[in-house]
C-alpha cells in the first residue's frame, strides 16, 4: 500500500495506462528469463496457434525472482528504451510461483520505472490470485504469459473478422452492381434491335 501511495503521490501511477497500444502490435520486446516455462508457453502460443501473423519477438533476458530481479528487469527496460522506436510494446512475463518469489514485482523502483516507461507494458506475472504493484501500473495486466499471448492474438483475430466482413460487403456490392450493369446492357441491346 505504501508503494502504491508513493507512486500516486509522485503522479506516475497511471502514466503507462495513458499510452495507446497499436491496433496490431507486431514488434514486441519481451522481458523474461530465457529458460522459463512461461516464456516458452508464450512463444509457443504465438507461433504455433497462428503462424500466419507477422509478429516479431525480441527477448531481453532478465532475472525474474530474487534480490537482483528488480535491477535486472530495470536494466532490460533500459536496453529496450535505447531502441524504443523498434518496438510497439513491452511484455513482462513470468509464470507463477510462491508469493515470496514474486516480491520483486512490488519494488518501488521497478514499478516507478514501468509506470513512466515510454512504451505500453503488458504484464503476465504469476497466476490469477497474484497481483503485484507492477500489475497495477502496467498498461494491461493479464494472469499468465499464455493469457498475454492470447490477448495479442485476439487483436489479430478481431481484425481478421472485421476484414472478412468488409470483403464480404464489397463482394456483395460489386455483385449487385454487375447485375445492374448486365441488366442495363440487356435493355440497351433490346432497344437497339
Amino acid at each position: 500500500r505504501l508503494t502504491i501511495q508513493r507512486l500516486k503521490d509522485d503522479g506516475v501511477f497511471d502514466m503507462n495506462r495513458s499510452l495507446s497500444i497499436p491496433l496490431l502490435p507486431r514488434r514486441i520486446a519481451v522481458i523474461s528469463a530465457d529458460t522459463a516455462a512461461g516464456y516458452g508457453d508464450f512463444c509457443h502460443q504465438l507461433r504455433n496457434t497462428s503462424p500466419t501473423y507477422s509478429i516479431s519477438l525480441t527477448l531481453f533476458p532478465a532475472l525474474m525472482q530474487g534480490d537482483k530481479a528488480s535491477a535486472s528487469i530495470i536494466a532490460a527496460l533500459d536496453r529496450i528504451c535505447e531502441q524504443q522506436h523498434n518496438y510497439d510494446l513491452v511484455v513482462i512475463i513470468r509464470g507463477g510461483g510462491a508469493t515470496t518469489d514474486l516480491t520483486c514485482f512490488d519494488s518501488y523502483e521497478l514499478a516507478s520505472h514501468c509506470a513512466q516507461f515510454p512504451l505500453p507494458i503488458v504484464a503476465g506475472i504469476g497466476h490469477l490470485r497474484d497481483t503485484s504493484v507492477l500489475d497495477l501500473v502496467a498498461h494491461t495486466s493479464l494472469k499468465t504469459p499464455t493469457a498475454v499471448a492470447e490477448w495479442i492474438l485476439q487483436a489479430y483475430q478481431q481484425q481478421d473478422e472485421l476484414l472478412s466482413r468488409f470483403a464480404q460487403r464489397i463482394t456483395q456490392s460489386l455483385h449487385q452492381r454487375l447485375l445492374q450493369q448486365h441488366y442495363s446492357l440487356e435493355q440497351i441491346h433490346l432497344w437497339i434491335r
